[in-house]
């Protein structure tokens, strides 16, 4: 199990400037000490730790004047990579820095990791010369807007909203919104006021849909990572409502529950995915939704 913390006690520092050091200084011969910086006093850090305690992920926020931020020092444990704990850091760091008041938010990167910060909404605003310098850093950063508060793929998840909209009225009616996508897990919520009941709660018939259209967003979104095409459609739902909704619903769906074969899609077959999706009003879990969905390959009936 991993989580998000500050690090705090000697054994927190001790694993988060190691975690530093091995990743971003030990490769290229820097000295102990090389991995701390005069900023670390009065910036904001954070990792992701494991159950032992174990950072896998850290980074770091200070501030370059009141409305500018700058993520520094960002790194993820080499044998944890791939598995999302970057977009993790990237969230925690970027809420605390809208908390703060900043406008913007900037980034320096190397070659290998401009990808990652590109896919998280980042614009590229210096490109540096990596063929005279391999190690060169280019210069990035990412204005806040309401729309980019979703850390992974903002500009997908905006056209994703806009699709539902268009293409399914009831979505727009209920009010359901993209509230967050990191790769690996995918948020929605809706507004309790246009789907409430004559017990004050929400309508039954409301959770079901926010529910599956949230598998289907993940879906979705997941065919565009993989660069695959199919048209997903629902062939099977069930749902377990446990207790009645009172409050503005949030529904996620993880990647970690999603099961089938979506790379049959380019051997021209449809694919068959499973997946599932939890309702929360606050932080209980009170309706948990599984979808049979399949994705229809391109030129099948």
């Amino acid at each position: 199990m991993y989580h998000v913390i500050t690090p705090n006690s000697e054994h927190d520092w001790q694993t988060y400037y190691d975690l530093r050091y091995r990743v971003l200084r030990e490769p290229f011969q820097r000295p102990r000490g090389s991995e701390q910086d005069e900023y670390d006093q009065v910036g904001y850090h954070r990792m992701v730790v494991d159950g032992s305690g174990t950072a896998v992920a850290i980074g770091r926020l200070h501030f370059n004047s009141p409305e500018e931020g700058q993520i520094r020092f960002m790194a993820s444990a080499p044998e944890h990579r791939g598995e999302g704990h970057g977009v993790t850091i990237v969230k925690a760091l970027e809420q605390l820095a809208r908390a703060e008041g900043a406008k913007h938010i900037v980034i320096n990167s190397r070659d290998n990791t401009l990808g990652f910060y590109l896919k998280c909404g980042y614009s590229l605003k210096e490109e540096a010369d990596t063929v005279s310098n391999p190690l060169a850093e280019h210069h990035l950063r990412k204005t806040f807007t309401e729309d980019n508060r979703i850390i992974y793929r903002p500009t997908w998840c905006s056209e994703l909203q806009a699709t539902w909209h268009e293409e399914i009225p009831i979505s727009e009616t209920m009010g359901i919104r993209i509230s967050q996508y990191t790769g690996r897990e995918f948020e929605t919520q809706a507004l309790l006021s246009r789907n409430i009941n004559v017990h004050g709660t929400m309508f039954a018939g409301s959770i079901y849909s926010l529910a599956t259209l949230t598998c289907w967003g993940l879906l979705h979104l997941q065919l565009r990572e993989r660069q695959l095409e199919g048209a997903v459609v629902l062939a099977d739902g069930q749902i377990k409502y446990r207790k009645p909704v009172s409050s503005e619903p949030i529904a996620v769906a993880k990647l970690s529950d999603m099961n089938g074969d979506l790379a049959v899609l380019k051997e021209g077959s449809n694919a068959r995915v499973s997946l599932k999706s939890q309702i929360f009003d606050g932080s209980s879990a009170v309706a948990e939704f599984t979808g049979q969905f399949v994705v229809l390959a391109p030129n099948k009936n």
